[in-house]
């Protein structure tokens, strides 16, 4: 795999050097169990290749964000997630240090369960 930041905790982990509950892997994503959960289901899902944020996407990658965002209902529920419309889940994606984020690899949080785990 090309486009690794060997100094990416995120990289680090898709490399297998740091060890991860996963959730679902393919050729470009990877899904992997927060090891700090807010919600009773909390994952995290990224791109396998180093991408800062959201802000340094290019139309090159709506192919394989697509697939994500087709992905994510479907592994929201085999996590435990409740159906739509009464169930549901919650989708972040912090970009930049005014947005929140904290770890410069493109990431979606995906929470769900019953409430009140909402924090914000």
């Amino acid at each position: 795999m090309s486009h690794q930041d060997p100094n990416c905790i995120f990289c680090k982990i898709v490399a297998g050097q740091i060890p991860s509950r996963k959730v679902y892997e393919d050729e470009e994503l990877y899904a992997f169990h927060d090891i700090h959960p807010w919600a009773p289901v909390h994952f995290l899902l990224i791109p396998k290749r180093h991408i800062a944020s959201m802000a340094q996407l290019a139309p090159a990658d709506e192919g394989w964000m697509g697939r994500l965002m087709v992905l994510a209902p479907k592994l929201a529920l085999e996590q435990g997630c409740n159906p739509y419309p009464e169930g549901g889940f919650r989708m972040v994606c912090n970009t930049g240090i005014e947005g929140g984020q904290e770890v410069q690899h493109l990431h979606w949080h995906v929470m769900g369960g019953p409430r009140p785990w909402a924090r914000g």
